[in-house]
């Protein structure tokens, strides 16, 4: 689907005009949309605006890494977004040249729509170039990040509480996972806008820098925030195992407690299990009842013995 969309000089908008009203004589810059094209759609950006062939396999490859490549009319974008309701990174590409911005995604783009419909009639956005519209999309996008993490920040302080609980560890490292994939959607981010920051090529006005630095602020701060909660992951990791250590240790001081109490009771049993003739207390008759009162006293007597040296504890 092509969006497009036409900025006059007298700052009128207009929408889904033809493609040969674009290059009109009242024509301030226009925006094209390639919204998951179809292979006629995605021919024209050869056809009709001749972008470089790199340039155009790059758009379709899937999931290209945030870059700037420079051309002779025109500038090349990529970006990333996690898509809604998950982490996995998607891929919005950038033409942009002096009166132009054309932008292609192969699936529909929630800030994309936003821009179209919300910012894109404000007189402060008309009177611009196409490179603060560039601005506008990719604070969007960048904005996108924070709910997702908050999200996950939010899972990490409900799981402090329930290391017990034996999926615990199994969501410990999904949040872990996440966390892993946002970063590798933020971190190429922020070497993108290093790069467009310190270009001398992209001619940015010196006050439209502070709208770029912003995004960068804001990058920084997801940096951080992904980071922090990777360690948080790291300190619940080792909360479970040193819970499920002590839990073991809990476990096998109960059972060295029960061997050590059994060992001299199977001592007696295997004596008086020899059947030999010349044993006085097998035709005595008090002496199976003897023997339970010995085992008795022995058992007691070693349960006391053993809280005193503090095993129980």
């Amino acid at each position: 689907m092509l969006h497009t969309v036409l900025v006059t000089n007298e700052l009128e908008v207009l929408t889904d005009v033809p493609l040969s009203r674009l290059s009109a004589a009242d024509a301030k810059w226009f925006w094209i949309d390639f919204d998951a094209p179809g292979e006629e759609e995605a021919a024209l950006l050869n056809s009709h605006f001749h972008f470089h062939p790199l340039a155009i396999e790059d758009c379709f490859q899937y999931l290209q890494r945030p870059k700037l490549d420079y051309y002779d009319t025109h500038n090349f974008f990529v970006l990333q977004y996690p898509k809604a309701g998950s982490m996995e990174p998607e891929e919005i590409d950038f033409f942009i040249g002096p009166d132009f911005i054309v932008t292609v995604h192969l699936q529909p783009c929630r800030g994309i729509d936003e821009i179209r419909e919300h910012k894109l009639m404000l007189k402060s956005t008309l009177s611009k170039d196409p490179l603060y519209l560039f601005y506008l999309i990719m604070d969007k996008l960048v904005d996108d990040y924070f709910p997702p993490v908050y999200e996950i920040e939010d899972k990490l302080y409900q799981l402090g509480d329930a290391v017990s609980n034996p999926k615990f560890i199994n969501d410990v490292f999904e949040l872990r996972d996440q966390l892993l994939r946002m970063r590798r959607i933020i971190l190429p981010m922020s070497d993108l806008i290093y790069r467009i920051l310190n270009s001398d090529r992209l001619m940015i006005p010196k006050d439209d820098r502070h709208y770029f630095r912003d995004i960068n602020d804001h990058l920084h701060k997801l940096a951080e925030m992904v980071e922090s909660s990777r360690e948080v992951t790291a300190d619940l990791r080792d909360s479970y195992v040193s819970f499920n250590s002590n839990r073991m240790n809990t476990i096998m001081t109960t059972l060295t407690i029960v061997a050590t109490i059994f060992i001299p009771l199977t001592f007696i049993v295997g004596v008086y299990g020899m059947n030999f003739d010349n044993m006085p207390e097998l035709r005595w008759r008090w002496g199976y009842y003897a023997v339970w009162i010995v085992m008795v006293t022995v058992a007691a007597g070693m349960l006391l013995w053993l809280k005193k040296k503090g095993w129980y504890k």
